[in-house]
């Protein structure tokens, strides 16, 4: 089992920036890929960025040039780091982790949320 702890969320108002983090723990063979998802309310999970372990980043189109998504493969922690913000990006900020184990069985693993409110 493997464990995602997120901190950094808040309120932040338009224009404001905030940074989201979030480690992995417990029995980490390898993980694949780290990144951020986010939900609004009355929407569905949808992907915000993420990051592979051999380095490819992948954006959301809606957030590019605003967020950069950063990782520490030594920590097993992702990073969000998020400018510019906008009241659109309101909504609960989940991570996520791909994990591999040694029989190269794939499982996905989400945090509990983080909530980001952006409002005046």
């Amino acid at each position: 089992q493997v464990q995602l702890v997120e901190s950094g969320g808040g309120l932040v108002q338009p224009g404001g920036s905030l940074r989201l983090s979030c480690t992995a723990s417990g029995s980490i063979f390898r993980i694949i890929t780290m990144g951020w998802y986010r939900q609004a309310a009355g929407s569905e999970r949808e992907l915000v960025a993420d990051a592979t372990s051999g380095g490819s980043r992948n954006y959301a189109d809606s957030v590019k040039g605003r967020v950069t998504i950063s990782r520490d493969n030594a920590k097993n922690t992702v990073y969000l780091q998020m400018n510019k913000l906008e009241p659109e990006d309101t909504a609960v900020y989940y991570c996520n982790a791909v994990h591999q184990n040694a029989y190269d069985v794939r499982t996905n693993y989400w945090g509990q949320g983080t909530q980001v409110a952006v409002s005046s």
